[in-house]
């Protein structure tokens, strides 16, 4: 093909028109299929044609495509997993095979749309303007050496996470939590009270059910408006809900390129690992802990490490939510998972049933960059007030039975006069802003009798 030469003039739909003239493929490969065993798709007549990764179109006998992706060898056939249905597609079927490398071309008026795994529109605002760059679905971060480091402290929105869990930006956080614990609150809160510039929020397997009330709901048209929202439900494929989280980081990373502040928020990165999982299982590699496979533990840092500082302007704030089963804060994606990022918030159950949201456990959770981005003061109120909570909790089941007496420690009798102001502070509705300022200010307010 002639090369193309582009102006400067020209428009940004038309440069997106040109990019994907050029990357037109100047001919079709075709394919079989040889098999069908569960979820996996053989497909023969493709050595050295395609890699793992790979996409195919499978042709059904009613002429309807259906996107595959490649996810491993057999001999001298591809293992293929489908995006969706293939009740079609039997023996013998035609197999169009795709060049190129994954993509999209995401644009400044995604904002405040909702798009599934491949980019496609699943609200009812039409087609997505295409942006003029392709940006691939599984790139790769920045290199370490020429990344920023990370920036001043962003808003958050939520008292307990600005004062105690303070986070800058290019950060990346874990918030770890059974089911039912209020996860899905505490992000629509940090969506909707946030510092940042742009919110990109990934729904990985969340429930069909839940997807529309969080978007109308929780975020809100204040905060959809600033958002691109990437779902992919439950009952989809499990290479829909791994091509979800992708499709996460690609749009943040977009942004991030524009030299915009994103808050990445993902929920949840559990749902990705069990997803590729399913993948692996299916391609035929071994399970290991607890039944997930080995790649497993080298997709999910590829998958974090692109949230963070860029080399530009531009960051990308990253909170990713871990569902822990059965409570379990030491099961091996949860383990995976805390080891790769910045720091981590503990929801706990127990402070969930005694009705107080967000129930975050501060004694257990912890930000990485504090105390390096508070001011002294703010430390030092900081300190305080886990040293009282610290040993209240050391003390809580003399106290609730009632074998403690007064007088006996000085600091566990300030502690208990502290406990219930401090549970309120802790404490937040789901439509209560808070910022930074005032948020040390309450606290400083409630420690007041105790600092010097």
């Amino acid at each position: 093909m002639p090369a193309i030469i582009r102006h400067p003039g020209e428009s940004a739909p038309l440069q997106a028109l040109i990019a994907e003239i050029a990357g037109m493929p100047t001919a079709t490969r075709f394919a079989r299929v040889v098999a069908v065993q569960g979820l996996v798709v053989e497909v023969a007549g493709v050595k050295g044609k395609v890699g793992v990764g790979s996409r195919m179109r499978l042709v059904g006998r009613d002429g309807r495509e259906t996107l595959a992706e490649v996810v491993g060898f057999s001999e001298n056939r591809a293992l293929a997993m489908p995006f969706g249905p293939m009740d079609a597609v039997g023996m013998g079927a035609r197999v169009i095979i795709e060049d190129g490398t994954a993509a999209v071309y995401p644009s400044d008026q995604w904002l405040g749309r909702v798009i599934d795994s491949l980019g496609r529109p699943v609200d009812d605002g039409g087609e997505l303007p295409r942006g003029a760059e392709a940006y691939p679905l599984k790139r790769q971060p920045p290199p370490a050496h020429q990344r920023n480091r990370v920036g001043d402290k962003i808003e958050l929105g939520v008292r307990a996470m600005n004062t105690f869990l303070s986070c800058c930006r290019g950060q990346r956080m874990g918030i770890f939590a059974g089911s039912g614990v209020g996860k899905s609150s505490l992000l629509s809160m940090l969506a909707r009270y946030s510092g940042a510039d742009v919110i990109v929020i990934g729904l990985v397997g969340e429930r069909g059910r839940e997807a529309r009330e969080f978007i109308e709901d929780d975020l809100g048209p204040d905060g959809l408006a600033r958002s691109v929202v990437v779902v992919a439900t439950s009952d989809e494929s499990a290479l829909m809900r791994r091509q979800a989280a992708h499709m996460t980081l690609t749009v943040a990373e977009y942004f991030r390129d524009q030299g915009k502040d994103v808050l990445c928020l993902m929920d949840s990165v559990t749902r990705f690992a069990m997803a590729q999982r399913e993948i692996g299982l299916s391609g035929g590699e071994p399970p290991t802990s607890k039944g997930y496979t080995p790649t497993v533990f080298a997709e999910l840092p590829k998958l974090l490490e692109r949230a963070g500082p860029g080399t530009g302007r531009g960051s990308i704030t990253g909170l990713f939510t871990v569902l822990v089963e059965g409570d379990d804060h030491n099961e091996p994606v949860a383990d995976a998972v805390r080891g790769i990022l910045d720091g981590h918030i503990v929801l706990e159950r127990t402070i969930a049933e005694r009705g107080r949201f967000p129930a975050i456990n501060i004694l257990r959770s912890v930000s990485r960059t504090m105390p390096g981005c508070n001011t002294p003061e703010q430390n030092r109120l900081v300190r305080t007030a886990r040293r009282y909570m610290s040993a209240y909790e050391d003390m809580a089941e003399m106290i609730r039975l009632g074998a403690y007496r007064r007088g006996s420690n000085e600091e566990v009798d300030t502690a208990i006069d502290l406990r219930q102001p401090l549970e309120d502070f802790l404490g937040q509705a789901k439509k209560e802003p808070s910022t930074l300022e005032q948020g040390y200010a309450e606290l400083a307010a409630v420690l007041a009798p105790v600092m010097d």
